[in-house]
C-alpha cells in the first residue's frame, strides 16, 4: 500500500521539498512500478520510500535526467578517463600526477558521484584482435565518407567515427543463424543518427532513422569485410559481423586465422602484462559488510560526515533495502536479461580489493543509478565517471538480448547546483517535464534554465534553424502555474477520482466512488483535495492500480 506524504530537507543555503510514498514489497505493485513508469513521472526510490520533487516549493528544481544508450557519444573527457583505467591496470600510469589533476578537477566541480558502464578504450591496440578490429572501424568510417560524397549523408558536418566492440562469447549466438556466430558489433549508426538531429533540424529522424544508415553502411562494407571471411548485416540499427562458421578463432587483419583470443576489455580478466587485475560482479542487493567499510570511509571522508550518523541500519535503509522483487532469468523469456530484473550493487575490484559500488535497479526500460561510493584512496581513477561509462556500456550489450531496455537514468538534474551538471556531459540527454510528462532534449533545456529556474519544458519547441520557440507564455511566479494545462487538470478532476484505489484496512480495497457516501460532507471534500494531489503525482492510470492508503 501507498500513502502521500510531504517531507521537507533544509539545509543553511537550500530547502527541498518532496512527496514521498513508502512501498511494501507487493509484487503486484512492483509490477505496475516497472510497467507504467512511475519514474517517468519524476519519481526516485531510496531504500523503500519513493520520492518526487515538490518543485512548486523546492529552492534547486530537480528534473529527471536519461540517456538513451545506443546514442551516446562519449566526450574526449570520457575517453580519457577510460584510457586512465587502462593505463593503471596495465601498469603505466602516473599516479602522483594523476591525482594532482583529479584535486584539481574536484576543487573546481567538476567530480562526478553516480555509478555507471563505459566503453573502455584500449590503449594497446597491439594485438592482432585489435588490429583486425581497427581494419573493420576503418572500413566503417571509409563507408560514411562514400555515403557522404553520393549525398546520402550530409558533407558539411562532422560525423562521429566508428567504434568495433567485441561481443562476448556468453551473446554470440543470440542473433546468429545456426551456420555463423556473432563476433564483433558496431553500434555507429545510432550515434550519426543522434548527430545529425542535433545539427540538422531538417533532418527527419525517427526510430527507423539508425536502422536504415545502418542498412547503408553495411552494404557499402559488405564486399570488402566478405574478402576477410566475415558475413556483415545490419540488425535493429546495429551494424554486426559474423565468422561464416562457428568457431571461437578471430580473423588476422592479413588473411589468416588467429588461433588464440586475447581479451580486449579490462574487465575479463588480467592480461600477461597487466601489473592490476580489474573485475566488475553484479550482485543483488544485500548487506554486505565489506560494502559497508567502504560506505563509511567514503561518508566519513568524501562527504564529511560524522560517525554516528553513517551506522549499518542506516546504511541498509539507503542502499540495501527495497520493495522491488527479484524477478530471475528465464531461458523461455528473451524479454529478460541474464541477471533479472530488480535492484543490485555492482562492485569494482582492484586486485581482489573492493574500491566502488554502485547500486542499481535494473527495469525491463532502463538501467537507473541510485548511488555510487568509492575508496578515496582511488580517486584519481575518477571513479563516478568511469562507473558511469561502464553502465551505458552494460545497457548497450544488454540491449542485444533485452531489447526494451534502452535508457540509461542519472537521477535528478539540478541546473542551479554546479557539481550536479557533470550528469548533463553524458550526451545526447534529455530532461522530464515535471507537468506534462514529456521529455525534452537537454540542448533545448540548457538555455531556458539558463535565465530561469522554473520551466514547463514542454512549452518551448525547436524552430527550424535551431531557436528556442516559446509556445505558451506563462507568468515566472511558480504559484501561477498549479497544473493549468490541460493534461495536468484532465488528472485532477473530481470524474478522474471516482476509480482511484483506496485502502480502508490491511485487507480491504475499494474504489473511491464506492467510498464516497461513506463520508459527511466536510470529511468527503478535504479527501477529496487529498487524493486530487495524489492523482496528480501519480497519475490517473497509477492511481487506479495501487493503493491509497487512508490508515
Amino acid at each position: 500500500m501507498l500513502s502521500l506524504r510531504n517531507f521537507n530537507s533544509r539545509s543553511k543555503v537550500c530547502a527541498l521539498y518532496y512527496h514521498a510514498l513508502f512501498v511494501f514489497r507487493d509484487p503486484l505493485l512492483v509490477r505496475v512500478f516497472f510497467d507504467v513508469a512511475l519514474i517517468d513521472r519524476g519519481w526516485r526510490r531510496s531504500g523503500c520510500y519513493l520520492y518526487k520533487p515538490d518543485m512548486e516549493k523546492s529552492c534547486c528544481p530537480s528534473y529527471t535526467i536519461r540517456l538513451k544508450a545506443s546514442e551516446f557519444v562519449p566526450s574526449k573527457e570520457q575517453i580519457r578517463v577510460s584510457k586512465r583505467m587502462q593505463r593503471f591496470v596495465d601498469g603505466t600510469l602516473d599516479v602522483k600526477k594523476t591525482d594532482k589533476l583529479t584535486h584539481e578537477l574536484d576543487s573546481s566541480g567538476e567530480s562526478c558521484n553516480i555509478a555507471t558502464e563505459s566503453p573502455v578504450v584500449d590503449g594497446g591496440g597491439k594485438d592482432e584482435t585489435n588490429q583486425f578490429m581497427h581494419f573493420l572501424s576503418e572500413k566503417i568510417n571509409n563507408s560514411v565518407q562514400v555515403s557522404m560524397k553520393s549525398e546520402e549523408f550530409p558533407s558539411d558536418i562532422q560525423l562521429p567515427k566508428a567504434f568495433i566492440k567485441r561481443v562476448v562469447p556468453a551473446k554470440r549466438n543470440l542473433q546468429a543463424d545456426n551456420s555463423e556466430e556473432l563476433i564483433f558489433s558496431c553500434n555507429i549508426a545510432f550515434q550519426i543518427s543522434a548527430t545529425l538531429r542535433r545539427f540538422k533540424k531538417d533532418f527527419q529522424h525517427t526510430e527507423s532513422s539508425a536502422l536504415s544508415i545502418a542498412e547503408i553502411l553495411a552494404s557499402h562494407s559488405k564486399q570488402t569485410v566478405e574478402a576477410r571471411g566475415l558475413s556483415v548485416r545490419a540488425c535493429n540499427g546495429h551494424i554486426n559481423f559474423y565468422s561464416l562458421t562457428k568457431q571461437p578463432d578471430l580473423i588476422d587483419p592479413r588473411g589468416g586465422i588467429i588461433s588464440k583470443t586475447a581479451p580486449t576489455e579490462i574487465i575479463c580478466g588480467a592480461r600477461e602484462s597487466q601489473r592490476h587485475r580489474f573485475e566488475i560482479r553484479l550482485k543483488q542487493s544485500s548487506f554486505d559488510y565489506e560494502e559497508y567499510s567502504l560506505y563509511k570511509k567514503y561518508q566519513l571522508t568524501v562527504h564529511n560526515d560524522t560517525p554516528d550518523h553513517v551506522t549499518e541500519s542506516s546504511y541498509k535503509r539507503f542502499l540495501v533495502d527495497t520493495p522491488l522483487i527479484y524477478i530471475p532469468p528465464n531461458d523461455n523469456n528473451a524479454a529478460v536479461p541474464p541477471c533479472g530484473f530488480g535492484s543490485f550493487h555492482q562492485q569494482y575490484l582492484v586486485d581482489g580489493k573492493l574500491i566502488a559500488v554502485g547500486v542499481v535497479d535494473i527495469l525491463p526500460k532502463c538501467l537507473s543509478s541510485k548511488y555510487l561510493f568509492w575508496d578515496p584512496d582511488f580517486a584519481f581513477l575518477s571513479l563516478g565517471k568511469f562507473s558511469a561509462l561502464q553502465e551505458i556500456k552494460w545497457v548497450n550489450e544488454t540491449q542485444l538480448r533485452c531489447p526494451s531496455l534502452q535508457y540509461y537514468y542519472l537521477g535528478y538534474y539540478i541546473h542551479t547546483c554546479n557539481k550536479m551538471r557533470y550528469k548533463a556531459a553524458y550526451r545526447p540527454s534529455e530532461l522530464l517535464c515535471p507537468f506534462r510528462y514529456q521529455w525534452v532534449p537537454y540542448d533545448i533545456s540548457k538555455p531556458l534554465l539558463d535565465r530561469k529556474k522554473y520551466v514547463i519544458l514542454s512549452d518551448y519547441a525547436t524552430s527550424q534553424n535551431g531557436e528556442s520557440l516559446l509556445l505558451n507564455v506563462l507568468g515566472s511566479r511558480m504559484e501561477n502555474l498549479r497544473f493549468s494545462d490541460n493534461e495536468s487538470d484532465s488528472e485532477a478532476n473530481g470524474a478522474d477520482l471516482n476509480n482511484v484505489l483506496i485502502g480502508v484496512r490491511a485487507d480491504v480495497r475499494r474504489r473511491f466512488k464506492d467510498l464516497r457516501h461513506a463520508f459527511n460532507p466536510s470529511r468527503r471534500k478535504f479527501l477529496e483535495s487529498q487524493i486530487q494531489r495524489y492523482v496528480r503525482a501519480v497519475g490517473t492510470e497509477l492511481s487506479e492500480k495501487m493503493v491509497y492508503s487512508l490508515h
